[in-house]
C-alpha cells in the first residue's frame, strides 16, 4: 500500500546547550540508550581531557597549534574561545550522517550555537537549564575535576549564558533526569511530524473513486451503501 505523504526523510541537526553543570552529557547519554537514531557529533578542543575522557570518543583533543591550523583549513562548521579553550565542530561526517537520515546532535557551548544559527537556521536548538542556581553551584562543586577559581568563573558565565535561553526554540529543565530525557526525545519526534517536512500527498486511485463516491451521494442526498 503507498504511503498517503512523502516526507522529507533527512535527519534533523539538533543543538543542545546550557550553562556548565545543567546536565547536557548525562541527558545526551540518556537520550541515546532510549533513541537509536541519534548520533553524538564529537567535537574539537584544546582543553585538557576530565577523568576517563578519550581522545577520539569524547573529544578530538588538540594542541592550541592544531586547533588553528584547521581553522585555517576551514575544518570547522563553527567554532569558539570558551573560558581560555577553543571548541570546534567538524563539518564533513555531519552532513553524511544528516542525510543518512540520522539526527546529529550537537552538544556546543553557547557561542558555538549562535554561529550555527545563523549558517544553519533550520537547526533544532534546545536549552538546559538547572532547577536553580544554588542547583547549579552543588553540581560544579561535586565534579571535584576543577579549582575553585574555574568554578567561579564557570558560575558566573552561567549567569550571561541563561540569558541566551530566548535565542533557542525549546527549553527543558533538568531536575529529575530521566523526565528530561524523555521531553528531549519528545521534541526529536515532534520534529519529525512538521508539516514542513511534507514533499507530497499521494492519494491514489481507489481514494480519489471513494471521494467522488461520497460527493455525488451527498449530492443526490441518498444513502452511502458500501
Amino acid at each position: 500500500m503507498a504511503e498517503i505523504l512523502k516526507t522529507n526523510n533527512k535527519g534533523n541537526l539538533i543543538v543542545i546547550s546550557g550553562p556548565s553543570g545543567a546536565g547536557k552529557d548525562t541527558i545526551v547519554a540518556g537520550l541515546k540508550k532510549i533513541n537509536d537514531n541519534v548520533w553524538l557529533s564529537i567535537s574539537a578542543t584544546t582543553r585538557n581531557p576530565r577523568g576517563n575522557e578519550k581522545d577520539g570518543v569524547d573529544y578530538f583533543f588538540l594542541e592550541k597549534s592544531q586547533f588553528e591550523e584547521k581553522i585555517k583549513e576551514g575544518d570547522f562548521l563553527e567554532y569558539a574561545e570558551y573560558n581560555g579553550n577553543y571548541y570546534g565542530t567538524p563539518k564533513s561526517i555531519i552532513k553524511e550522517k544528516i542525510n543518512s537520515g540520522t539526527d546529529v546532535i550537537l552538544e556546543i557551548e553557547i557561542q558555538g550555537a549562535l554561529k550555527i544559527k545563523d549558517l544553519v537556521p533550520s537547526a533544532i536548538f534546545i536549552f538546559i537549564l538547572p532547577p536553580s542556581m544554588s542547583e547549579l553551584r552543588r553540581r560544579l562543586i561535586n565534579r571535584k575535576t576543577e579549582t575553585k577559581d574555574i568554578i567561579i568563573k564557570r558560575f558566573k558565565t552561567a549567569y550571561k549564558e541563561i540569558n541566551e535561553v530566548t535565542k533557542y526554540n525549546y527549553v527543558v529543565i533538568n531536575d529529575i533526569i530521566d523526565d528530561a530525557v524523555a521531553k528531549v526525545n519528545s521534541i526529536l519526534i515532534s520534529e519529525k511530524c512538521r508539516v514542513d517536512r511534507i514533499e507530497d500527498v499521494y492519494l491514489g486511485d481507489e481514494a480519489e473513486e471513494l471521494h467522488e463516491i461520497l460527493v455525488d451521494k451527498d449530492l443526490q442526498n441518498e444513502e452511502l451503501d458500501m
